[in-house]
């Protein structure tokens, strides 16, 4: 069975940092892009961050602007893994934070992505 599994969320002052993680399993991880989403109280779901499955040349990760120099994805092929480094955190980067899966997609927020975790919540206090 597909499971994206969370964790390394928590209660962060601002300024501070934290790492999520997100382990996978039940599908081939080195084939499908993986992607962080957020959702905040009475808010949207939006895109945060998306990695590719390859090395597309200067193309292989995406932010939306508002993380965009503090916040870094990543993954571990050998450890089907996928992380999401977050610097400088904000107040408003409180939210339950998703990973997700996207067979042979780019990490765009336009990708179709499959398979969900259940989040992991993050919440900045001020």
């Amino acid at each position: 069975q597909v499971q994206l599994v969370e964790s390394g969320g928590g209660l962060v002052q601002a300024g501070g940092s934290l790492r999520l993680s997100c382990a996978a399993s039940g599908f081939t991880f080195s084939t499908h892009a993986m992607g962080w989403f957020r959702q905040a109280p009475g808010k949207e779901r939006e895109f945060v961050a998306g990695i590719s499955w390859r090395n597309w040349r200067d193309s292989s990760s995406h932010y939306t602007d508002s993380v965009k120099g503090r916040f870094t994805i990543s993954r571990d092929n050998s450890e089907n893994t996928v992380y999401l480094l977050m610097h400088r955190l904000k107040p408003e980067d409180t939210a339950v934070y998703y990973c997700a899966a996207d067979r042979l997609g780019e990490g765009l927020e336009s990708d179709e992505y499959e398979y969900w975790g259940q989040g992991t919540q993050v919440t900045v206090s001020s």
